[in-house]
């Protein structure tokens, strides 16, 4: 039975926030790693012997341990090669634990009950900045959950931090999550006020730059700028789509501007509210919307139409929920859409 669960929530709508829910410190931030590794311990689910690259990886394995064997002497279908991904996160320090996430390379049919084997992860720089290994977690309650992805919580230790001086940083700049002029304005002002200092410039709608006072420790300055008052701020909505359960998260007053789009034999025409008579084979769905049962059309017309309007008018059409996933995201693409759209 195929299902698809909508939560409805960050609704759009005026609040005060502080500096910190708006705005990112530039040169704060994570860093992406990668790497290869051998997952052993799978019950025949692993790598075919058309995975070369598997068979040769065990093998180098073996020999780093003075096994010597030929490549054409493994046939192990209890091993799978993978690749590993990471966030090595702003500030941390050589001995924390990382989450890392982990996805078949070859053609292994699963990688549950596996175990990752000791596997360097590295940086775009080349250089080793995590030690990974650790048995799988795979996700496996939702009927289209992958078999081939899973994840180690705390699977990887640091050995390499990043260097960055945050303590002798003379001038912080502060960057927006969204362009916004007037908020960048009212920023620069809130931090100005706040210190009775010319110290905070707006260069753009995203960019603020601010010189730190002489007496001032970098980390208490910035924790004060960061908890001052931004003021009223609109905040955007926000579409949520875990592409793996089929699950859409979004708000439920996020509007769509006409349109019209097809997928597949689903077209959905999205227009401004107009009367009009049912026609033979149309459905009233008292919310403004019509749907023609014999071609599969979705009418909405209406002063307000909203993504919980077009979702729940998709159920009714029998859409799958890779069909309400790929609509949205086309709704999004042709500009339908004014929220952030966040793949999972």
């Amino acid at each position: 039975m195929r299902f698809i669960v909508f939560i409805f929530m960050f609704c759009g709508y005026l609040f005060s926030t502080s500096i910190k829910d708006v705005a990112n410190i530039v040169g704060v931030r994570d860093n992406e790693l990668i790497g290869y590794g051998l997952v052993v311990g799978l019950n025949g689910s692993g790598d075919g012997s058309s995975s070369e690259f598997t068979i040769q990886s065990i093998a180098n394995m073996l020999g780093s341990m003075n096994i010597k064997i030929s490549p054409d002497d493994i046939k192990s279908k209890n091993t799978a090669a993978v690749m590993i991904s990471a966030k090595l996160p702003a500030f941390a320090k050589a001995g924390d634990k990382i989450d890392v996430n982990v996805a078949s390379l070859g053609d292994a049919k699963s990688l549950k009950g596996g175990t990752l084997l000791l596997s360097a992860l590295k940086g775009v720089d080349g250089n080793i900045y995590a030690l990974a290994q650790g048995a799988l977690s795979i996700d496996s309650s939702g009927k289209g959950a992958s078999m081939t992805n899973a994840k180690i919580t705390n699977g990887a230790s640091i050995e390499r931090e990043v260097g960055f001086d945050f303590s002798n940083q003379n001038m912080i700049t502060l960057s927006l999550k969204q362009n916004d002029f007037a908020l960048a304005s009212k920023i620069k002002n809130s931090i100005n006020k706040a210190f009775d200092l010319d110290i905070a410039r707006a260069t753009d709608g995203k960019t603020i730059i601010i010189e730190r006072p002489e007496e001032e420790s970098a980390v208490d300055f910035i924790a004060k700028v960061l908890s001052l008052d931004a003021g009223e701020v609109n905040a955007n909505s926000k579409i949520i789509i875990n592409e793996k359960t089929g699950t859409i998260i979004s708000g439920i007053d996020v509007e769509v501007s006409p349109v019209l789009i097809s997928h597949g034999n689903i077209t959905i025409k999205i227009e401004p509210k107009r009367p009009y008579e049912l026609k033979d084979n149309e459905v009233d769905l008292k919310d403004g919307s019509v749907i023609d049962t014999s071609a599969n059309i979705l009418r909405i017309a209406n002063d307000k139409i909203t993504l919980a309007n077009i979702t729940r008018a998709l159920n009714k059409l029998g859409a799958s929920p890779a069909d309400v996933i790929t609509i949205i995201k086309n709704l999004k693409q042709a500009g339908a859409i004014n929220a952030e759209l966040e793949i999972l």
